[in-house]
């Protein structure tokens, strides 16, 4: 189910692929993309003809990864962003999409950066990309509801509905009403909910150069109808 859900929310966003063609086209390969989900990035690499490795920590998700990858260049890991150890230097480490912001807070990203330093090469670099602003909303304030996410896949309708994101001290929190339709007509409701940590570009790149990684550039990617932008963070080792 994890593998439906996450191509209906996440799987359609394309605003940022180019920016990532173009760092693999400036740094080379092979490519390490933290948090891969079902490919999204990592095929669209392999389909350009970039050799990747992509990981993730969800065994669901990488094993949809690697069906789709097929005969591409593509090596798939089942692991945690914050400790893995994968006997290779990259060029290239990407995280888009946020990913650094599920880490837990100040603790995990620092886990992350130091493992991300660890598999780059000399002069190799790491982007990253954050949402560092998000718009608050809630559907029951009456004001326009984000269009919902809808599937059919084998005679079961799935329906995502954004219905809230809001902020507390340290988070944005991004909540979403999920239903499932059977061809028989049984109908499921749940909530969903995603904390993401709130961050800067100017403390990641702070919180960077503690683990000896020295701030490169930063490159935007612009909000879309439904999606947020963000700003992409890009480090060298």
């Amino acid at each position: 189910m994890s593998v439906v859900w996450h191509d209906l929310e996440c799987g359609g966003y394309v605003a940022d692929l180019p920016l990532w063609r173009s760092l693999a086209a400036e740094h080379g390969d092979p490519v390490l993309d933290v948090g891969a989900g079902t490919g999204r990035v990592a095929l669209d690499l392999a389909r350009a003809g970039y050799r990747v490795t992509a990981l993730d920590h969800d065994p669901a998700l990488i094993e949809e990864l690697t069906r789709r990858a097929g005969e591409l260049a593509v090596e798939t890991i089942i692991a945690d962003a914050r400790r893995f150890e994968l006997g290779a230097r990259f060029p290239l480490c990407i995280a888009p999409m946020q990913t650094v912001q599920l880490l837990g807070g100040r603790a995990g990203r620092r886990q992350f950066l130091s493992c991300a330093l660890s598999h780059l090469r000399q002069g190799g670099v790491l982007a990253i990309a954050i949402s560092e602003a998000l718009q608050l909303y809630e559907v029951a304030d009456g004001g326009p509801a984000p269009l919902p996410d809808t599937r059919e896949l084998e005679g079961v309708v799935y329906w995502s509905q954004p219905t809230a994101i809001r902020a507390d001290s340290d988070s944005f929190v991004l909540e979403r009403r999920r239903e499932t339709i059977s061809a028989a007509g049984a109908r499921k409701v749940e909530h969903d909910a995603i904390r993401l940590d709130r961050i800067d570009a100017r403390t990641l790149e702070d919180e960077a150069r503690a683990v000896g990684l020295e701030p490169a550039a930063r490159a935007s990617v612009p909000e879309t109808q439904d999606y947020a932008g963000s700003t992409v963070v890009m480090l060298r080792a």
